[in-house]
């Protein structure tokens, strides 16, 4: 995740939620070369024209020269399973699309989505159950490291079931200020300090006015 001084990752409209540098986005291409699978939530996805595809050819050899696929699985997350079938990243088809949803999916929704021809997993009754979602990748995917993307809320349920091994974190130059602007980590959240997930720093370093970090979360 990318976030502005004050832990902010868009503005309080969400007009910009783009605001790192380019070395911050080689960045992230660099973690997409490393796992199985990017995920996003569908908010994330319907508000940007993403593809959550690799980045092209340089990112695909590293990929390959890890042993992995040409191509990540992408994999979007929806409890009510509505997401937009003209969001950008239906539009590209160069890897297989996965949606994580419930059973308030509608069935107009899940079918207009599988004429797109993604897999549709049903993950639970009214909410994700993430680890037996994760357990299924891997069982039916090999998806051994998985890349979440955000925004905030599918970040803070993976934090509240303890799904989040590693934090990389820009810190960008900016404020964007609001109450309402989204963080890293939005949802229900920890109401005590000693629920709150623990991490340690891993890694920092510094590329002209951002600070890259890498925290690894404490067992």
């Amino acid at each position: 995740m990318a976030m502005t001084a004050d832990g902010k990752i868009a503005t309080v409209n969400r007009s910009v939620s783009s605001f790192g540098s380019r070395r911050d986005h080689e960045h992230l291409l660099e973690l997409r070369a490393t796992a199985d699978a990017v995920m996003s939530g569908a908010r994330t996805v319907d508000s940007a024209k993403i593809s959550m595809g690799t980045g092209g050819a340089k990112f695909q050899k590293q990929r390959i020269k890890r042993g992995l696929a040409e191509h990540n699985l992408r994999i979007i997350v929806s409890g009510s399973g509505s997401i937009n079938p003209q969001a950008e990243v239906f539009k590209h088809n160069f890897s297989l699309i996965i949606v994580l949803t419930t059973k308030r999916m509608s069935s107009s929704s899940r079918r207009r989505l599988q004429e797109l021809g993604v897999e549709i997993k049903i993950c639970g009754k009214r909410e994700i159950n993430f680890r037996s979602a994760l357990r299924w990748l891997y069982k039916n995917w090999g998806v051994k490291r998985l890349l979440c993307e955000g925004g905030g809320e599918l970040n803070d349920a993976l934090f509240r079931v303890g799904l989040m091994d590693e934090l990389h974190l820009t810190v960008c130059p900016k404020v964007f200020s609001g109450r309402k602007s989204p963080t890293i980590a939005d949802g229900m959240g920890f109401r005590k300090l000693s629920l709150a997930t623990q991490f340690q720093l891993k890694s920092s370093r510094r590329i002209g006015d951002e600070m890259f970090l890498t925290f690894s979360r404490i067992p």
